[in-house]
């Protein structure tokens, strides 16, 4: 298999490298001037997704003119995967593939079913038809920074302004043995508490990271703007951020999470049980019932000063069960593509923060480094 098709095939295999795929073809139609026609693929997703989210009727709901017959009108994958195939792909840009990736990143939500579009795009016709867009992005050079190690010499930390600064701690090893302790006691209380059974409408601590008290960052992109910008699961909205470089030494002992593979292989090693904690999310989720497991990120930082995730990886393998062994599964959640979260004191902030702001420009918002 070549490097194209395997990248092809990778995008293709998780929801929100699906998503991506489906963002990118809507964006081509959108840029050629040919969405919202009553024969668009725009308008065969709107619809498809519609009469597939299993939310539809309560937080999924039409209003407004034409509501009635559109609540009438089924559009099927096999038409939606017919109309895709109609759409002509649009050159490969780095503002562009950051907009879709952007907008895959954002719609990632481990505590409930996936949406209407992404169980769309996880169909079999759908899949047959987004596996061009997988080819039309795996052939361009502007994704080969999706699956490189972490960039130590352009590292940039967000700083949310409603959220408190993140301090490089003296002692993360410290740290992160105290949050394994209060993760083991909840994990405890939640076996002795929650409901046993998945499907109870029950949900808790549904991400994967390591404790969100430690510094992480993500590379500068293109324009100048840290990726950590653009890239945020469960965004609550922000409109304003600082960022910081990080200042990252030579010779620090990285764990490269290249693959669904690689993150099951840290769980396998250094394995921490979450399952009374996880159970009711991941279920919602990934459909699966089971033993979960997460890695246990103090016994991780005894062997390793940061653990990166590729791009790649992020967009095969986040949101899925990833199987650990047998009977045990786990999942990437919570995690910004190219993030990077480190366990040493042997880093630094430098230099004085950037602000940014988010501004609207036709139908797109853009990061830009705030003037005034």
């Amino acid at each position: 298999m070549t490097e194209e098709l395997r990248v092809a095939e990778e995008l293709s295999r998780g929801p929100r490298g699906r998503r991506l795929l489906l963002e990118y073809a809507l964006a081509s139609e959108r840029l050629a001037g040919r969405d919202g026609r009553d024969d668009s693929l725009s308008s065969a997703v709107f619809l498809a997704s519609y009469h597939l989210d299993p939310h539809k009727g309560s937080t999924a709901v039409l209003f407004g003119p034409g509501a009635k017959e559109a609540e009438l009108t089924v559009i099927t994958p096999e038409e939606t995967a017919a109309r895709l195939e109609r759409v002509a792909l649009a050159e490969v840009t780095p503002r562009l593939l950051l907009l879709c990736l952007s907008r895959s990143v954002d719609m990632a939500a481990y505590w409930q079913e996936p949406d209407g579009e992404d169980v769309l795009a996880a169909t079999g016709p759908m899949r047959d038809g987004l596996r061009r867009v997988a080819e039309h992005l795996a052939a361009s050079t502007q994704t080969a920074w999706w699956s490189t190690p972490v960039e130590e010499s352009s590292q940039w930390t967000v700083q949310w302004d409603d959220q408190p600064s993140k301090e490089i701690p003296a002692d993360p090893l410290s740290v992160l043995r105290t949050a394994r302790a209060k993760a083991a006691d909840d994990e405890q209380t939640a076996a002795r508490e929650r409901p046993a059974d998945p499907a109870e409408p029950w949900s808790g601590d549904w991400w994967s990271t390591p404790p969100r008290e430690l510094p992480s960052s993500a590379r500068e992109l293109f324009d100048t703007s840290p990726a950590g910008l653009w890239l945020v699961e469960d965004n609550l909205g922000w409109e304003t951020a600082k960022t910081i470089r990080l200042m990252v030494p030579e010779g620090l002992r990285v764990y490269e999470i290249d693959s669904a593979e690689a993150w099951a292989r840290l769980c396998r090693r250094f394995p921490f049980e979450q399952t009374a904690q996880k159970r009711h999310d991941w279920y919602r989720t990934t459909g699966r019932t089971g033993r979960w497991v997460i890695p246990g990120w103090a016994m991780v930082a005894e062997h390793y000063d940061a653990v990166h995730l590729q791009v790649a990886a992020y967009l095969a393998g986040a949101g899925t069960a990833i199987p650990v062994d047998a009977d045990t599964a786990t999942v990437i959640a919570g995690w910004g593509p190219d993030e990077t979260y480190w366990f040493t004191p042997r880093i630094d902030y430098h230099g004085t923060p950037v602000e940014w702001i988010l501004e609207e420009h036709d139908t797109d918002y853009l990061w830009e480094r705030r003037t005034d």
